[in-house]
């Protein structure tokens, strides 16, 4: 899936989910620092602004990957829809990924 991170959302497309800024006991958000360490948070949009910050400091390619385990986190992640995946594969070590870009479009007048 491609995503715009200005206009799109992690739930495919539906409406935004006031829970991103919340957390859930069961869902982790894991982004690789810029020597390849695993950095591990429990919001969105806290894996989000320092997967920002790390592409906007010259980083390729920054991922951010959602980390479910249970079916209690796939349902509040996806709903319905994560709960059906989750049980697909439960022992799955990444539920979710995303990329992270930042493109210097340079000044603009």
């Amino acid at each position: 899936m491609r995503m715009n991170w200005l206009s799109s959302n992690p739930f495919g497309g539906r409406q935004a989910n006031p829970r991103r800024a919340q957390r859930h006991k069961d869902v982790e958000f894991h982004v690789n620092d810029a020597q390849g360490n695993p950095r591990v948070f429990k919001t969105w949009n806290e894996a989000g602004g320092y997967a920002i910050s790390l592409a906007a400091g010259g980083l390729d390619r920054v991922h951010i990957d959602v980390v479910v385990w249970s079916e209690a986190g796939a349902r509040w992640w996806m709903g319905e829809e994560g709960v059906e995946q989750y049980r697909e594969d439960p022992e799955a070590s990444v539920f979710n990924r995303y990329l992270v870009k930042v493109d210097d479009q340079g000044r603009v007048a």
